[in-house]
């Protein structure tokens, strides 16, 4: 009887025992009564009634998680090794490529309480609504643009996908951040990939020394013909302002013929005769009422005719 009494008393003992817990640094308690969520402690040594009156959930809410899609680490830095899952990996793009894309996805739990009795495994449900968001982005966009310009636009709308969808299940989930690690084309037609970037490059050499011819004649071809231009007003004005002169000259003279016409055709003729025979001996016959009269034009021109 003695004994029986000792047993049952070493059994309570060790029954009420184990209703001590420990609480991680990073973790928060979850007390549960009777099975239903009752309160929450933070790290630290703590007491709940024994099971089945009182248990404790534990869930680690400041460290963030990652969770690697399309390879896996095999060791750590810094001599890390990494080995790919093509069936992760692998992605059909919007013009019917395959392309292999390596994305990593960091998460925190925010809301333990819903993170413990809303999910049954939480890093499997991440895992698997980030590579669903991420195949729909790379489909709706060419290989080329998932190769290039578009990485982080892909991130940051799988980002936000994941996290609205985690949201809507009361995942208790923070999404971090979302990124492409490595993006290629598939290993069997890299080469082939290589060659295309190469054309691409040359391509855009080409355009660029182009260009540079361009910018290199086109300033010279238009000085040109501004130079060619404004020959041509100079050449303008310069016709404007002799037929201008001729204009004034010939008025001029008309005006004077008007005052002596005999006189002033006479002037003009000597004048025109000056100038078709500039080298030779002139002398100028008239018949005036049948008097001969000769005008030597030389001798006139110099000043040497005594009036």
């Amino acid at each position: 009887m003695y004994m029986t009494i000792l047993a049952i008393a070493i059994g309570g003992i060790i029954y009420f025992l184990a209703g001590f817990y420990q609480v991680g640094p990073s973790e928060d308690g979850l007390v549960k009564k009777f099975g239903k969520y009752a309160f929450t402690v933070g790290p630290g040594l703590h007491y709940h009634l024994p099971y089945p009156i009182e248990s404790v959930v534990k869930v680690d809410v400041r460290t963030v998680k990652k969770i690697e899609i399309g390879f896996r680490t095999v060791s750590p830095p810094p001599n890390p090794r990494y080995s790919e899952v093509p069936q992760e990996s692998l992605m059909l793009t919007g013009d019917d490529n395959i392309v292999s894309v390596e994305a990593v996805i960091q998460y925190v739990v925010d809301d333990p309480v819903k993170y413990a009795f809303n999910l049954i495994d939480g890093a499997k449900i991440v895992k698997q609504t980030t590579e669903s968001f991420l195949r729909e982005r790379v489909a709706v966009r060419d290989i080329e643009a998932v190769l290039t310009s578009d990485r982080d636009k892909i991130s940051e709308e799988t980002q936000q996908g994941v996290q609205k969808t985690l949201d809507s299940y009361n995942a208790g989930i923070h999404v971090v951040n979302v990124k492409l690690q490595d993006v290629s084309p598939p290993s069997e037609v890299i080469a082939a990939f290589d060659d295309v970037n190469s054309a691409k490059e040359d391509e855009q050499r080409s355009i660029n020394v182009a260009e540079e011819y361009a910018n290199s004649v086109i300033p010279k071809a238009n000085g040109q013909a501004q130079q060619i231009l404004n020959e041509a007003e100079a050449y303008r004005e310069s016709k404007i302002l002799n037929a201008e002169g001729e204009v004034a000259r010939f008025l001029a003279v008309l005006k004077k013929y008007s005052l002596g016409e005999k006189i002033t055709r006479e002037r003009m003729y000597i004048e025109t005769m000056e100038y078709v025979f500039p080298r030779m001996k002139k002398i100028l016959i008239s018949d005036d009422n049948g008097v001969l009269k000769l005008l030597d034009i030389d001798s006139l021109s110099k000043g040497d005719v005594k009036k």
